[in-house]
C-alpha cells in the first residue's frame, strides 16, 4: 500500500545513453530520499529494472493514477519530452525537461543543473507556461478513421514516390502539387521540423498555424501563416498510385489511402511547460543556435 499523502512525481527518461541512466539514478535517488513518490510508465520501469531498486519505483497507472501526478520530470531531448505529452496528455500535469540531447527547445535546464533544477521543483520554484498543441483527424473513403494529437507537428509524407496533393484552408481549397510532404505545425514545432524545411520561427507566445511544404514541384510553394481558429487541410489526390502516411511528431503514424484528407486546427488542450526561469525566447534561440550577436559594424573598428 502507498502513501496516498506523499507527493508523486513522474519521471520520463530512457537507457540510450549512459548519461541519461546516470541523470536518472540521482534524480530518483534524490526524490525517494525527501519522500516523494517516484512514478514511471510500466515501460520505463522495465527498461530501468537493472539500474534503480525495484521497491523505489511506482508504476503509473497500476500503482498511482495519472491524476496525482504533481509533475513530470523529463530527462532528455525534445523526443523524450514529446513522448511525456504522449503520457500525461490527459492531465493538466507539468511536464519540465532537463536536457540531456543536443539542441532541446522544450527543455528548460541542461545536465549540469541537474540537483538546482530536482531542488526547485521540490520547492514548487517554477511557473507554468502553456504551448499550443494541435487536434489531428484523417479522413479516408469520406469518414473520420482516426484522431490524434500533435505538440509539433503533424506531417503528410510519402513512402517512396513523389505524392501529389491539395492543401486547402478552412475548406477551401488554396492549391495543388507534387511534393515530398506537407508539415502542418504549431509555433512551438516552428523550430523543429518546420524549420528545417524552409519555414519561418514563430514565438511560442503566437497564436496561429504553419504550413510547409517539403520538397513542392509548384511556384507556390511557400510557407503558409494562419489564424489559430483556421484549419489547415491536406488530401493526398484519389488518383495518386504513391503510398503516403501521416506523423504526428515523427511519433505516431497513420497510413493515408489516395483520397485521404488530414485535418489540423488548434486543440482546446495544451502542453504545460514548467519553467524554472523567465528566459525569452530571443535568447533561447540565441543559445540553441550560437547565433552571432555582435554586429559586423563593431568588428571593424
Amino acid at each position: 500500500m502507498t502513501d496516498s499523502t506523499a507527493r508523486s512525481m513522474l519521471v520520463v527518461s530512457h537507457t540510450a545513453r549512459p548519461e541519461a541512466i546516470e541523470a536518472t539514478i540521482a534524480v530518483t535517488t534524490s526524490l525517494a530520499e525527501r519522500g516523494v513518490r517516484v512514478v514511471m510508465t510500466a515501460e520505463d520501469e522495465t527498461e530501468f529494472a537493472p539500474y534503480l531498486p525495484a521497491a523505489q519505483i511506482h508504476v503509473l497507472d497500476s500503482s498511482v493514477p495519472l491524476s496525482e501526478i504533481e509533475i513530470a520530470i523529463v530527462l532528455g531531448g525534445d523526443g523524450t519530452i514529446l513522448r511525456a505529452a504522449e503520457i500525461v496528455r490527459e492531465s493538466s500535469c507539468p511536464i519540465i525537461g532537463v536536457n540531456l540531447g543536443h539542441v532541446g527547445f522544450l527543455a528548460e535546464k541542461d545536465k549540469h543543473d541537474l540537483a538546482e533544477s530536482v531542488q526547485r521543483v521540490l520547492d514548487k520554484d517554477y511557473t507554468v507556461e502553456e504551448r499550443a498543441t494541435l487536434d489531428v483527424l484523417v479522413t479516408q473513403d469520406g469518414k473520420p478513421d482516426h484522431r490524434t494529437f500533435a505538440v509539433n507537428e503533424a506531417t503528410v509524407e510519402k513512402r517512396e514516390r513523389m505524392i501529389e496533393v491539395t492543401i486547402g484552408v478552412d475548406g477551401k481549397p488554396l492549391s495543388t502539387f507534387g511534393c515530398d510532404g506537407v508539415v502542418m505545425s504549431t509555433p512551438t514545432g516552428s523550430t523543429a521540423y518546420a524549420f528545417s524545411a524552409g519555414g519561418p520561427v514563430m514565438w511560442p507566445s503566437v497564436q496561429g498555424l504553419l504550413l510547409v511544404p517539403l520538397a513542392a514541384h509548384a511556384l507556390f510553394n511557400r510557407p503558409v501563416v494562419v489564424g489559430p481558429d483556421s484549419v489547415l487541410e491536406t488530401q493526398v489526390s484519389p488518383t495518386s498510385s504513391a503510398i503516403a502516411a501521416l506523423w504526428c511528431d515523427g511519433r505516431r503514424k497513420v497510413e493515408l489511402d489516395p483520397g485521404a484528407k488530414v485535418e489540423v486546427r488548434t486543440s482546446t488542450r495544451a502542453i504545460r511547460l514548467a519553467r524554472l526561469d523567465r528566459a525569452v525566447f530571443t535568447d533561447r534561440l540565441v543559445s540553441k543556435f550560437r547565433l552571432p550577436t555582435s554586429g559586423w559594424r563593431e568588428h571593424q573598428k
